[in-house]
């Protein structure tokens, strides 16, 4: 059985991409004169942002990792009915394909919503991402604080904080921001630990 699309439930699907996203790549600089050429959506849940953003880039090499068996289903039908190509859709934890060879360190950029905390995320995305690259991290008000004490374990995982980028949005009163960290060095090769073991004992 195909599953159910809830509009509802999803907000966003139906909705223009551009007005969805409209200051999207002004926000991420580099990405607007450079397009990805492979990103990665870890925790995708509904392929939110990486669905628009292959909307906005079509070009782009996508792919969307959800560990819910379901969540990853409604993301390969949205897939199909938008015919969009090049995008593979993986059901799978983070930890496991950052110690994949044909994941680990391929990415130009690494995505992510408020999967973890920044020092737990920072350990899915940033073995992800290619030296070069750039995580990218959307988080609520508590985003400042959260980048500022995971610097350490950015560091340790090859990766420097850039900056972060307070979002305005229509209708929503709390602080959201874009954390940015660029990958500046290779991920040492015991980084990511095995699945759970990252939410447990955080860097």
């Amino acid at each position: 059985m195909e599953p159910q699309i809830q509009p509802d439930r999803h907000p966003g699907f139906g909705v223009d991409p551009y007005q969805a996203f409209p200051r999207f790549p002004v926000l991420c600089p580099g990405m607007e004169v450079c397009p990805p050429g492979r990103l990665i959506d870890v925790g995708t849940g509904a392929g939110f942002p990486g669905i628009p953003l292959k909307i906005l880039y079509p070009n782009l090499k996508l792919t969307l990792v959800e560990s819910v068996g379901k969540k990853a289903m409604f993301c390969q039908h949205m897939v199909q009915l938008l015919g969009l190509e090049h995008v593979d859709v993986i059901q799978a934890r983070a930890e496991d394909l950052g110690q994949d060879p044909s994941h680990r360190e391929r990415y130009d950029w690494a995505v992510a919503r408020a999967v973890a905390n920044m020092n737990v995320l920072s350990e899915y995305l940033i073995p992800l991402v290619r030296v070069g690259g750039t995580m990218l991290a959307q988080k609520g008000e508590s985003g400042p604080a959260e980048a500022q004490s995971a610097e350490g374990a950015m560091h340790l995982l090859g990766g420097k904080l850039r900056q972060l980028i307070p979002v305005n949005l229509p209708g929503v009163a709390d602080d959201r921001y874009l954390i940015l960290v660029d990958k500046a060095a290779a991920t040492p090769p015991k980084y990511p630990r095995k699945p759970g073991v990252a939410a447990k004992q955080p860097l």
